[in-house]
């Protein structure tokens, strides 16, 4: 077991009569409780609310292999319920919380380095992901690969994981990112940010949340342009969820969110998606316009349907995802 389970004999001051009535504090040891789930350090998976944190233990098989462990819960702030299933972002939101915790738990890379994701992927089984009568408790088994480092230090990898509910395989997923020290990161974003951070774009309106399978304004990640297939990335840098603490760039779960509201758009209709694959190609910048568009790929086995969604800022592409739906409800 790792240094994640957190067991502590507290000393407590207990009290008794002595003949002189006076009272003489003694110490007892409280018993011990070792099978006590509690969250894994919120700085290990860059999250500011305890609230945030979906992960509880992990557990090193060997170099590359490692077991983490996770609870989904029922009834989240943002990340909603589908028809009675998990939202399958919780799910990619979980994944991305393993690769950090690892990276600085057994990888040793510093609190304060940044991070950058270049990719990120979750398949799921919706019958596997279904709400049940208490919080889904999940075991993920994590692959590393293509190991990079810098000296002694790590400087990113690859990593690949199964995740388990009640001993089935309940979603696959992966993801790749790379890691640098806060002073590499301000000389690489100095042009960019400057001395003095960067101002966020005035916040847009949002689009219907009923088109995009939102119930709160609030929750809306895209405004309306008049093309059918495109939107506005809208960036609300007071989101609790979305933007948990402060950054100097759009973070990926907001592309990630963005990429399934403009799908259930592209649609018409509510969907589950049940696979994203999604590659981050730059830096989605908050003092700039992103324009969101979408687009049909070829329809998967079953009768699944699959949706192209880019992200471009000032002309560039920053972001893709694919993402793929259950076929509509007959």
């Amino acid at each position: 077991m790792s240094a994640s389970t957190f067991r502590v004999e507290r000393a407590i001051l207990a009290t008794r009569h002595t003949q002189s009535d006076t009272r003489a504090p003694q110490r007892a040891v409280a018993p011990r409780y070792p099978s006590l789930t509690t969250t894994v350090p919120k700085e290990f998976v860059h999250r500011a609310s305890i609230a945030e944190v979906m992960l509880t233990d992990w557990e090193r098989l060997d170099e590359e292999h490692f077991t983490v462990t996770a609870q989904l819960p029922r009834l989240h702030g943002f990340f909603a319920t589908l028809d009675g299933y998990h939202d399958p972002l919780l799910v990619a939101e979980t994944i991305r919380q393993a690769g950090l915790l690892l990276a600085h738990a057994e990888f040793g890379v510093p609190l304060g380095h940044k991070f950058l994701m270049w990719d990120l992927a979750v398949d799921i089984t919706p019958s596997r992901l279904r709400l049940g009568a208490a919080p889904a408790s999940v075991v993920i088994e994590i692959t590393c690969s293509d190991i990079k480092r810098r000296g002694k230090n790590l400087a990113g990898l690859h990593f690949d994981a199964v995740i388990h509910r009640d001993g089935q395989r309940a979603a696959t997923g992966g993801a790749t990112f790379t890691c640098t020290s806060p002073a590499v990161y301000q000389r690489l974003r100095a042009p960019r940010i400057g001395d003095d951070g960067v101002t966020p774009i005035p916040l847009t309106s949002p689009t219907a949340p009923q088109n995009v399978g939102r119930l709160s304004p609030t929750d809306v990640v895209l405004s309306p342009l008049p093309a059918s297939d495109r939107w506005q990335l809208r960036v609300d840098t007071r989101h609790p969820v979305l933007f948990d603490h402060p950054v100097d760039h759009v973070p990926g779960m907001v592309l990630l969110e963005a990429a399934r509201q403009a799908t259930v758009a592209f649609l018409g209709r509510d969907c589950l998606p049940v696979g994203i694959t999604s590659e981050f190609t730059r830096y989605a910048e908050l003092d700039a316009p992103c324009l969101i568009e979408a687009c049909a790929l070829p329809p998967c086995p079953q009768g699944r349907e699959r949706v192209l969604v880019t992200g471009r800022q000032d002309g560039t592409v920053v972001f893709t995802s694919a993402v793929t739906v259950a076929p509509a409800a007959p």
